[in-house]
């Protein structure tokens, strides 16, 4: 497990280094991408899929926004070099493509069956959590005291996308009225 993350580690140390000395922005876009996805294995691998749904979510709403964003700008690029270079990036791409994907796979056969109980935490849970949670309710002790700041960041998260998609569309409206 430590090695197959290291590896996914190392895919997203390239990439982000990649990422900052790109010529291009949608090179970089697409290099940030496969950080933030290879984020996604890491989280599958450490059997966190609530914190890899949500990577999965704000990384494609992102990824799609900003692609569009470049897509839509007016920006100039150099033409020189680019048939040359185009063999060796689509290989490139596709031999990440695939690395993502195997280790997706294995990352996917260490979960537990869909629907099946994984009482792993569970007992923990149960095990004297209204008098260490001080609640009557269970439900709300577990959710409040051991789960909370869990859910307070992924809550941060979510909230944190929908501010920076809807500040961006608004720049673009006012962009298009004026």
């Amino acid at each position: 497990m430590e090695l197959l993350l290291s590896i996914i580690i190392g895919f997203m140390i390239i990439g982000a280094i990649y990422a900052l000395h790109a010529n291009d922005l949608l090179s970089a876009l697409m290099a940030a991408g496969i950080v933030g996805y290879s984020l996604v294995i890491c989280f599958l691998l450490l059997k966190a899929p609530d914190l890899a749904i949500v990577q999965i979510v704000v990384e494609t709403i992102t990824l799609i926004y900003m692609v569009a964003i470049v897509l839509n700008s007016s920006r100039k690029e150099l033409d020189k070099g680019k048939r040359r270079n185009a063999f060796l990036n689509i290989s490139i791409a596709v031999l990440v493509a695939f690395a993502l994907v195997y280790y997706f796979q294995l990352a996917i056969v260490n979960l537990d069956v869909l629907g099946e109980h994984a009482p792993r935490m569970a007992k923990a849970y149960m095990d004297g959590a209204a008098e260490k949670t001080g609640s009557a309710n269970l439900v709300t002790g577990v959710l409040f005291d051991f789960r909370g700041y869990d859910t307070l960041g992924e809550a941060t998260i979510l909230f944190t996308a929908a501010v920076g998609v809807l500040t961006i569309l608004r720049i673009k409206g006012r962009k298009e009225k004026a």
